[in-house]
C-alpha cells in the first residue's frame, strides 16, 4: 500500500496541492500535519503514518522532501529510520528518490555520504578556526560567557545547514551549552531593544 504524508508550515496554507498529487500517485491512505514546521523533531501524523505502516509492505509517499525535514542530515535520518522500520520511501517530485528500487536505494545511500562528507569538512573547519583562535590568544576554557571570538566561531555554525547542535558546539570550543544559550539570548534581547526604538 502507498501511504501519503504532507505538511505545511502555517495553519494558513493549503494542503491541497499536496493531497492533489499524492492520490493522483496511488496513495490509498493520507496523514497530513498542519502548522508543523519541517524542522520539527516532533511531527504527529507522520508518527501516526508510520505507527500505521505495515513492515515491508508498505511505501510512505511525499510530495517533495521538504515535507520531511529542512536538511541532508534530516533526510538521512528520516530515511534510516523507514528502512529499519522496513518501510520503502519515494518522492514524487524528486522522483530518483525511490527507496524500492536499486537505483532509488543507491542514490539515497550518496545522499548520506555527501551529508557525511560535508560533517567532516565543517569539522576540520572548526578545529582550523580554533587552533587560529588560540594562536591569537584566545582562551579556550569553560569561561561563564564567551569570547567574541568563540562567539563568532559559535554563531557561523549555528547558521551551518545543517547547523550543529548546542551541545557539539560546546564541546569543540570547550564551553558550557549555558554560555551559547545566555548569548543566543543577548543577542536575541538586543535585536529586540534596537527594533523597539526604530519602531518609537
Amino acid at each position: 500500500m502507498l501511504i501519503g504524508y504532507a505538511r505545511v508550515s502555517t495553519d494558513d496554507q493549503n494542503l491541497d496541492l499536496q493531497i492533489d498529487a499524492l492520490k493522483a500517485a496511488g496513495c490509498e491512505k493520507l496523514f497530513t500535519d498542519e502548522g508543523v514546521s519541517g524542522a520539527a523533531v516532533f511531527k504527529p501524523q507522520l508518527e501516526a503514518a508510520l505507527a500505521y505502516a505495515r513492515r515491508d509492505q508498505d511505501i510512505v509517499v511525499v510530495w517533495r522532501l521538504d515535507r520531511l525535514g529542512r536538511s541532508v542530515r534530516d533526510l538521512i535520518e528520516v530515511g534510516a529510520r523507514f528502512s529499519d522500520m522496513g518501510l520503502g520511501f519515494r518522492s514524487l517530485k524528486e522522483s530518483m528518490i525511490d527507496t524500492t528500487t536499486a537505483s532509488g536505494r543507491l542514490f539515497y545511500h550518496m545522499l548520506g555520504a555527501f551529508a557525511q562528507f560535508e560533517r567532516d569538512v565543517m569539522l576540520e573547519r572548526t578545529e582550523a578556526g580554533i587552533k587560529s583562535a588560540k594562536a591569537k590568544g584566545v582562551r579556550f576554557g569553560r569561561p561563564p560567557t564567551l569570547s567574541d571570538a568563540q562567539w563568532n566561531i559559535a554563531r557561523e555554525l549555528l547558521d551551518n545547514d545543517p547547523p550543529r547542535t548546542v551541545s557539539d558546539i560546546a564541546t569543540l570550543l570547550n564551553v558550557s551549552r549555558q554560555a551559547i544559550y545566555r548569548r543566543l539570548e543577548r543577542d536575541r534581547s538586543q535585536v529586540d531593544a534596537a527594533s523597539s526604538h526604530q519602531s518609537v
